[in-house]
């Protein structure tokens, strides 16, 4: 039986990449490393994990997976810390509402990450 997704695995090849991984997830967004290993690290998303394998560097090209989509309190606030941190906000916060049964608001932005994928905050109204 599944139970969750317990991760989303990224490449990073070079430790200054990896020095942008941790200052972007850990510094700037708040989150802790759960694990350490030679070839990488997993932090803790507070409900899931980002594990970064620093072995190989990855592809940049947008798949089937498009994003990385971060519950937060608060899109706004989070995403001025991006802003302000230098990061490319390419979708500024707004609100949609989702036409489903039942109806689903929310507020979303997206940035890219330090590895050039792509990140959304996330919160629902």
């Amino acid at each position: 039986m599944i139970k969750g997704i317990h991760h989303v695995s990224m490449k990073c090849g070079t430790a200054e990449g990896l020095a942008k991984v941790k200052e972007f997830y850990i510094d700037l967004l708040g989150m802790k490393i759960c694990r350490q290993w030679p070839e990488g690290i997993m932090i803790d998303t507070g409900n899931g994990f980002i594990e970064v394998f620093t072995n190989a560097e990855g592809l940049h090209q947008l798949g089937a997976i498009r994003h990385i989509a971060l519950l937060t309190d608060n899109v706004d606030e989070t995403v001025e810390k991006v802003k302000n941190a230098g990061y490319e906000v390419f979708i500024e916060p707004n609100d949609k509402v989702i036409d489903s049964v039942p109806e689903y608001r929310i507020r979303m932005a997206f940035c890219f990450g330090p590895l050039g994928e792509q990140v959304e905050f996330f919160s629902e109204r």
